[in-house]
């Protein structure tokens, strides 16, 4: 086949296998109670209980379907919405002594509530 043809070639490519380390294209279930780690009890948090948001700390590993089923489950209330936010670690260098401080970083999910819905978590 010249390179300029205007003959296309009719062979068949065979589909290959996915490698052995590729991810599924789904979740596979897992215990929801190790989805919610604890609650993120902070001033900009407790602020936005007030209009059905709340803040939690959650597994590095977690999705927002998750984070919704482990709600469900947890609380006993349906979210309407759930927000996800990844902060990554940082070094920085410590005024006090100079040194290098590594901070580890988190995984934090907003979850919203309906208007009159709340959790409470004492």
């Amino acid at each position: 086949m010249a390179f300029f043809s205007r003959k296309t070639s009719t062979k068949k490519v065979k589909q290959t296998e996915k490698p052995s380390g590729a991810k599924p294209a789904f979740s596979l279930p897992r215990n929801l109670s190790s989805v919610l780690m604890r609650p993120h009890i902070t001033e900009k948090a407790v602020g936005g209980s007030g209009k059905s948001v709340y803040t939690f700390i959650v597994h590095p590993s977690a999705t927002k379907f998750e984070v919704r089923d482990a709600v469900k489950e947890v609380f006993k209330v349906t979210p309407v919405k759930v927000n996800i936010v990844k902060q990554s670690p940082r070094q920085y260098q410590s005024r006090a002594k100079g040194r290098t401080v590594k901070e580890g970083g988190i995984k934090k999910a907003y979850v919203y509530l309906k208007e009159g819905d709340s959790i409470n978590f004492a």
